[in-house]
């Protein structure tokens, strides 16, 4: 009995050194023999006339520990599931073992689950009180509060980090579902859509990808650009398998999601299934199929730097791809009303014009500020359908218009800019059109129009004949939904109109929040406009 006493110590020493030299899958499988023996020996004593002796006791603590450090290595390993379960173990032998419970809360913590962590370390904080030394328990309660009440409430802000020049850790998100919901779309497949009445700059969602890939390429005809595309993907599909085969709920969040194949009979899927606290039983224990992942991957997944992004901090140096899985589901149009921040691995999706309840949130999936003929060529070549957006039904029919026609070869052509804008607002005036078919128009001409008000010379030959910038900017952003180009014409206009004074009320002030989106204060999002 001593001797494997002995092995006992031995076994759990080297595994513990292992855990402290970061040797995760060494670790557990030591710990995975401690288990086992110490198992076998509680067991074996039960049969005992007095199964609570000292010996009994001391080995069901020692088993504690190991279920406790197994736990711990397997967390930092990503196998979030069983690190849970090897705490639930522990805890069962001893419900107040004060690192388990800090184990469980960290991990609930990684998962989003951010009350139930709350609730383990303010366990752990009673039974550690008398020593009068909390330890990191302080700081991991202040993180649980502060990411439940932003997920929760949706109140994010990003001041500090902004006003800072992105210094230090880019801040801890929460996990947030704002006022949207999974439907069907009139274009087919699914789409996320508003469930109230948002204005511009209003947070949707935020949301950490389940995984993402990113590189510093080379300069546009670089023969090695190719090169380093293809080992950027390859880096994402490998992260995007390894969490797939690691815990069913990643597996289950990507299985949600289209291949693209055929969506006609696609599930519609809870909102709940896509909220943190989601219980393991909505999920199917399934093993990966590669090939389905990767036709998923293919059609779901986000370029970082895409024309309806902006991207924060240190990360804007790279060029990423990555799966946010709710993001996915939002469809392209060419009056997009939403856009997306990308802070770390998070993705912060927000409304870039004002939205009615029950309408589609859209991005652009490509450059919506260009004619007709040109976004319905990349959409067929590129992207592999043909946009039916109220815009683009409303620009096919204008375009039977003889003169209307006139007027988008001029464009084509290079000719006269100033005569361009001239022609096409007398023709919408002589036509009767409404606001926001106008921005529409002004969107689809939009090179002319920032190409004329950027020009003092073309300003003062057509300027009376023409709005102004901020009318055209206003315009098409709320047609269309903000966009970087807008904010900086009219922050350029404004500045020479204004001798180099901006203003950051009105119309300038929701511009800037349709871009980035109301998660900082004004002198931020000054910050962030000046360096448009």
């Amino acid at each position: 009995m001593e001797e494997t006493v002995e092995e006992l110590q031995a076994l759990r020493h080297r595994a513990s050194e292992l855990l402290l030299m970061e040797e995760w899958k060494a670790s557990i499988n030591l710990y995975d023999q401690f288990i086992s023996m110490c198992r076998s020996r509680v067991s074996t004593a039960t049969t005992h006339p007095d199964p609570d002796s000292d010996e009994v006791a001391k080995t069901k603590r020692s088993l504690c520990l190991a279920f406790c450090n197994r736990a711990e290595a397997q967390f930092r390993l990503g196998e979030y599931s069983h690190a849970l379960d090897d705490c639930e173990r522990g805890l069962e032998l001893e419900s107040a073992h004060f690192k388990t419970l800090l184990c469980k809360g960290k991990i609930l913590l990684h998962l989003h689950r951010y009350s139930r962590a709350l609730d383990c370390f303010n366990h752990a904080l009673e039974l550690h009180r008398c020593t009068g030394n909390s330890g990191p328990l302080s700081e991991f309660m202040d993180r649980s509060r502060k990411l439940e009440v932003q997920s929760r409430t949706g109140n994010f802000d990003l001041t500090e980090w902004v006003l800072s020049g992105f210094q230090g850790k880019t801040p801890e998100l929460a996990e947030y579902i704002g006022p949207v919901q999974i439907k069907e779309s009139e274009n087919g497949g699914r789409g996320l859509f508003a469930t109230k009445n948002v204005e511009a700059g209003t947070l949707l969602l935020v949301t950490e990808a389940l995984g993402v890939g990113r590189a510093i390429l080379p300069e546009t005809g670089d023969d090695s650009i190719g090169s380093a595309h293809l080992a950027m993907w390859k880096d994402f599909v490998e992260k995007i398998l390894d969490a797939s085969a690691k815990c069913k709920r990643t597996l289950g969040l990507i299985y949600a999601l289209s291949t693209g194949e055929d969506d006609r009979d696609l599930e519609v899927p809870e909102m709940n299934l896509f909220r943190p606290d989601a219980e393991d039983l909505f999920f199917r224990d399934e093993k990966p199929h590669t090939g389905r992942i990767l036709k998923i991957l293919d059609v779901n997944s986000l370029i970082e730097h895409s024309v309806s992004a902006n991207v924060l901090g240190k990360n804007s140096e790279y060029r990423g791809v990555g799966l946010w899985v709710l993001p996915s589901f939002i469809n392209h149009a060419c009056n997009p009303n939403a856009r997306r921040l990308h802070v770390g691995d998070h993705v912060l999706v927000h409304t870039s014009r004002d939205v009615k309840a029950g309408e589609e949130i859209s991005f652009a999936y490509f450059d919506v500020l260009l004619p007709l003929k040109k976004r319905r060529g990349t959409a067929e070549t590129q992207w592999g359908f043909c946009c039916n957006c109220r815009r683009c039904r409303f620009e096919e029919g204008i375009f039977r218009n003889e003169e209307m026609n006139e007027i988008g070869e001029r464009f084509e052509s290079g000719s006269d800019m100033g005569e361009v804008t001239v022609r096409l607002e007398e023709l919408m005036k002589k036509r009767m059109m409404k606001g926001t078919e106008k921005g529409y128009l002004r969107a689809s001409f939009w090179a002319a129009f920032s190409g004329v008000i950027a020009s003092e010379r073309l300003m003062r030959r057509v300027g009376r004949r023409i709005p102004g910038v901020e009318a055209v900017v206003e315009n098409v952003a709320e047609a269309t939904g903000a966009d970087d180009r807008l904010l900086k014409l009219f922050m350029d206009g404004g500045s020479k109109k204004n001798n180099g004074r901006i203003e950051t009320e009105g119309a300038l002030s929701k511009l800037a929040k349709g871009v980035f989106g109301k998660v900082m204060k004004k002198q931020a999002m000054r910050t962030l406009c000046l360096n448009v």
